[in-house]
């Protein structure tokens, strides 16, 4: 049997929250039930019981959520329909709100927002750090922010300003303010004093920062050293001058990069004299890294931007009614392309049950060229010289997957229909088609961010438009000169 205190996954977490919030659902409905069936001798008695289910059955969901982390807690109320969510978000402690308020959706936090007054929010609000209350205030009312930057001291209504200035996709946007800095003329026992001072570290503190008397950045004192020299050494014969820093408009997307090549925990930000600003730390770009990536995926699938799964059917709409609107366009273009070649198919059936192979084979093909090439993009690993290497490297690739896959398919359609002619189109169709899809899968991209696009936006649906038109226009183009 398993111990009580043995910790739960989030999964059984959220079923165990579902099945209470079923459970209260019944029994409400039985009451009610009951009271109508007594023809109302219950009326007086129902609102005691009613209130006493409630009670029970809110207690017990609270208890769940009070031994949930917030990122968890968040991650239940994304899975809930939005009735359930409002009232399971009614029973988080109000201390906590601002913390699962920053670990949820964007979409899912404008429901919660919503249904929460001002004093409400501003409590919230209050509760967290200046760079925090930053990444919240977009999607705060602005008489929220007004008073929440009222609450503040003045040093924390700088900070607020400054962090406001800068815009989501920059170290600005990213960094906090909460670091511990030194100065490199003191002792390691000095250090330690000062240190010991402190209710406790900034999170994801493994260097201090050492500066001069002007704030500008001198270097950095790896913990790991302070730690196992003796006290009387002075930080400056130990501090680390090879700093890896950043500018807080430098682009998120490269700082994310760095700590990545680097291995960095945390790095400092300065401004252009080399004061430091704050700091970058790596829970905020492994945030950034994986909303950037989920982003990617849905612009790449066309829509517009992360979307509620339980939102209004209006707003679901409006998220992905433009790439489909083009997605139709190219559709009708296809059914066109095939509408020209009618007296083909008829002539020869077997046109019809091989050509959305050339076409689907072609649309994978691209696909896998066109997510390379995002992805090089985005890492910055494409220059002039690399883009005509890399035109020509996947070209070849497609060469030689066309003759190879588009030998086999051959052998197939000549083993079902006994015919070599359809067997030559059908190989000279694939090759030819993952051709056209590997030059579009490359300079899709590459012509959208020459227009200064983001090239992941809808690509995989322009690729797969293109193959399909490509590839029908191929196959039945080649059948039509030399099989009928």
């Amino acid at each position: 049997m398993a111990d009580v205190d043995e910790p739960r996954s989030v999964q059984e977490s959220l079923q165990e929250i579902m099945d209470l919030l079923r459970r209260q659902r019944v029994v409400e409905s039985l009451v009610h039930r009951e009271g109508e069936g007594r023809g109302g001798a219950l009326t007086d008695r129902q609102p005691l019981v009613d209130s006493l289910v409630h009670k029970q059955n809110e207690a017990e969901l609270q208890t769940r959520l009070d031994a949930l982390h917030p990122a968890d807690v968040a991650l239940i109320l994304e899975a809930l329909p939005l009735d359930d969510r409002l009232r399971v978000w009614q029973l988080v402690k109000a201390d906590r709100d601002g913390e699962i308020l920053l670990e949820v959706s964007d979409a899912v936090r404008e429901t919660l927002i919503a249904d929460m007054d001002r004093g409400e929010l501003v409590a919230a609000t209050e509760q967290l750090d200046t760079d925090e209350i930053a990444d919240l205030a977009p999607d705060l009312p602005d008489e929220v922010i007004a008073d929440v930057f009222k609450s503040l001291s003045a040093e924390e209504r700088e900070q607020l300003r400054e962090a406001l200035s800068y815009p989501e996709d920059s170290v600005g946007g990213l960094m906090d303010f909460e670091m511990v800095t030194i100065r490199e003329d003191v002792t390691i026992e000095v250090v330690l004093r000062y240190l010991r001072r402190l209710d406790e570290l900034p999170s994801n503190t493994d260097k201090l920062f050492v500066v001069d008397r002007k704030g500008l950045l001198r270097g950095v004192l790896p913990l790991k050293k302070l730690l196992v020299n003796e006290p009387e050494i002075e930080v400056a014969t130990l501090v680390d001058r090879n700093v890896v820093s950043f500018h807080p408009d430098d682009d998120a997307r490269d700082a994310a990069t760095a700590f990545e090549r680097y291995d960095l925990i945390s790095a400092p930000v300065v401004d252009d004299h080399g004061e430091v600003l704050g700091r970058l730390t790596v829970d905020v770009v492994v945030d950034y890294i994986r909303e950037a990536s989920e982003a990617e995926k849905l612009k790449a699938s066309g829509l517009r931007e992360e979307e509620d799964i339980f939102a209004p059917v209006w707003d679901s709409l409006k998220n992905r009614w433009t790439w489909l609107a083009v997605n139709l366009v190219t559709a009708f273009i296809a059914s066109r392309v095939i509408g020209a070649f009618e007296g083909s198919i008829e002539k020869l059936v077997a046109l019809a049950a091989l050509m959305p192979i050339v076409a689907g084979i072609g649309g994978n093909a691209g696909n896998q060229t066109i997510t390379m090439i995002v992805r090089a993009l985005a890492l910055g690993q494409i220059g002039r010289d690399g883009a005509r290497k890399l035109f020509v490297k996947e070209i070849t690739i497609a060469l030689i997957n066309g003759l190879v896959w588009g030998s086999i398919i051959g052998l197939v359609a000549w083993v079902f229909y006994r015919n070599i002619e359809l067997s030559i189109v059908m190989m000279a169709a694939m090759t030819l088609n993952l051709l056209l899809a590997a030059l579009a899968g490359v300079l899709i991209p590459l012509a959208r961010r020459w227009l200064q696009r983001d090239p992941a936006v809808g690509s995989s649906v322009l690729i797969t438009a293109l193959t399909d038109s490509g590839g029908f226009f191929i196959f039945l183009g080649l059948a039509t000169v030399f099989l009928i």
